[in-house]
């Protein structure tokens, strides 16, 4: 058996006949998962907001691949897509997202970091559950042991705003997103996981548009996307458990080889995660009406 300290790409198994949905896949981490699943076989739906960029971005690589609209921050485009599909979906990997931006809101008036890395993915999961077969996987990152979660503002409307603030809690939003998913599915008797994944500090231009410059500051921390997108890859096709937390191995999580981790102590709180659930879903009924 392949230790999960030299598992590459070229582990991955062969996933023909099977269907992943990755959001945010025109580029970055996703294109690059979005690239190896389909050489392997997989058909791969980009769910993206450029859909000429990533038609562009797949045209000339092997494999099967469908592009279709959506934008996770817009609560109109998450229900178009999750209305529109048919028929089963294996894996959906909420992959997009957005760092340390400025304070703005969406067309349903909601934060634009919460909407992208959070609430949106939310939606659009428990929109497409009854279509799934195998796993979610939900893009976090390491900050979010650094992230605080207020439920009485879970939308920056009373607080000063803060960017990395904002997205230490959106990412710790989505480690407790899949904590009580994974209660949900294992209390419904549902065979299908809830899985994280940490590409640690990926040099993209995720984190390299963020205001707080990590990527140029702490380059020795930081792992080469191909490298990154390891975790997305492995936590979307490796028999591990539900509510699995996959991340690099190396110090602090930031760099190395994908292996199982253990996610900071706020994102193992179910109670926050169940209360977390309800303020979500509230928030999204409120824009809904």
């Amino acid at each position: 058996m392949t230790s999960m300290t030299s598992w590459t790409a070229n582990d991955l198994p062969d996933l023909t006949g099977r269907t992943v949905v990755i959001t945010g896949a025109g580029r970055g981490l996703g294109l690059i998962t979005a690239r190896e699943l389909a050489r392997v076989g997989a058909r791969v739906v980009l769910g993206v907001r450029d859909t000429d960029k990533a038609r562009h971005a797949v045209a000339d690589l092997p494999g099967a691949f469908e592009v279709r609209p959506l934008d996770v921050s817009d609560l109109t485009s998450v229900r178009a897509f999750a209305d529109a599909w048919s028929g089963d979906l294996d894996i959906l990997i909420n992959n997009a997202g957005v760092m340390d931006i400025p304070a703005a809101r969406t067309p349903d008036g909601l934060d634009v970091q919460t909407a992208t890395n959070h609430t949106g993915p939310f939606l659009l999961t428990t929109l497409l559950l009854d279509h799934l077969t195998d796993r979610v996987v939900h893009v976090t990152s390491e900050l979010h042991k650094q992230g605080r979660i207020d439920l009485t503002d879970l939308d920056w409307r009373t607080r000063k705003h803060n960017g990395m603030q904002a997205y230490q809690a959106s990412k710790l939003a989505v480690v407790l997103f899949s904590l009580e998913l994974q209660r949900r599915l294992t209390a419904a008797g549902s065979p299908v996981r809830s899985v994280l994944a940490s590409p640690g500090i990926a040099r993209t231009s995720l984190a390299a548009h963020s205001r707080s410059n990590v990527v140029n500051r702490f380059t020795f921390l930081t792992n080469a996307p191909e490298r990154g997108a390891l975790s997305l890859l492995y936590a979307a096709t490796q028999d591990v458990p539900g509510n699995a937390y996959i991340g690099p191995d190396g110090l602090g999580g930031f760099r190395g080889s994908p292996t199982v981790r253990r996610p900071g102590k706020a994102g193992l709180d179910q109670a926050l995660a169940g209360r977390l659930w309800d303020a979500t879903a509230d928030l999204v009924g409120a824009v809904a009406r």
